[in-house]
């Protein structure tokens, strides 16, 4: 359970860092939602499948979230404009995984279905209300410049009325479908 929180942890601390991208914000949080979405649905279901016990999916978001402080706070302290608030995100969306196991008496289909569909929808909303507490994004870009930008990252003219100028609805609506075939993949790693 250590390595792949880890790892997961790694990749959730990275996917974090739109904050910093003012021109791509909306684009990257409807990313890297997803990618939030993969990490957690793929372990927790994982390990709470392999356990049996209803609650494992919310111990495996617990130590994404005490990982992620670590490491926020270790980069905190180089200078880097993280809030602590910004991680327990994780947790709601595990717990609702774990009351679609335990509801359905576990029953790993409905885990695969309905606990796939409320973390996928779930999790966006979550990631919208800390980033609304967080610190302004135009305000953290001129503190914290950043002389160069990856490739993949260089900022383009926004679509301005694409996706109805929702990231939110876009990352719910894409997170529910994927949490499934993440939610199923986890369940497979038991297998």
């Amino acid at each position: 359970i250590v390595v792949v929180a880890v790892n997961s942890t790694l990749l959730t601390i990275n996917a974090g860092d739109y904050i910093f991208y003012t021109d791509w914000a909306w684009t990257s949080f409807v990313v890297f939602s997803i990618s939030q979405t993969l990490m957690l649905v793929v372990g927790a279901t994982c390990y709470l499948t392999f356990t049996g016990v209803p609650g494992t999916a919310t111990y495996y978001a617990l130590i994404m979230t005490v990982y992620t402080w670590i490491a926020k706070g270790a980069w905190f302290a180089l200078g880097y404009p993280y809030d602590f608030i910004v991680t327990p995100v994780w947790l709601p969306s595990a717990m609702l995984l774990d009351l679609a196991y335990w509801a359905t008496k576990k029953n790993k289909h409905s885990l695969i279905l309905f606990g796939g569909v409320l973390c996928g929808m779930s999790l966006p909303l979550f990631n919208m209300v800390n980033l609304i507490t967080v610190a302004d994004p135009l305000e953290t870009a001129f503190k914290y410049p950043r002389p160069t930008l990856p490739p993949y990252m260089t900022p383009i003219e926004p679509q301005v009325g694409k996706f109805y100028n929702s990231p939110v609805a876009l990352g719910a609506g894409a997170g529910a479908v994927l949490a499934c075939t993440f939610a199923a993949l986890g369940c497979k790693l038991n297998t």
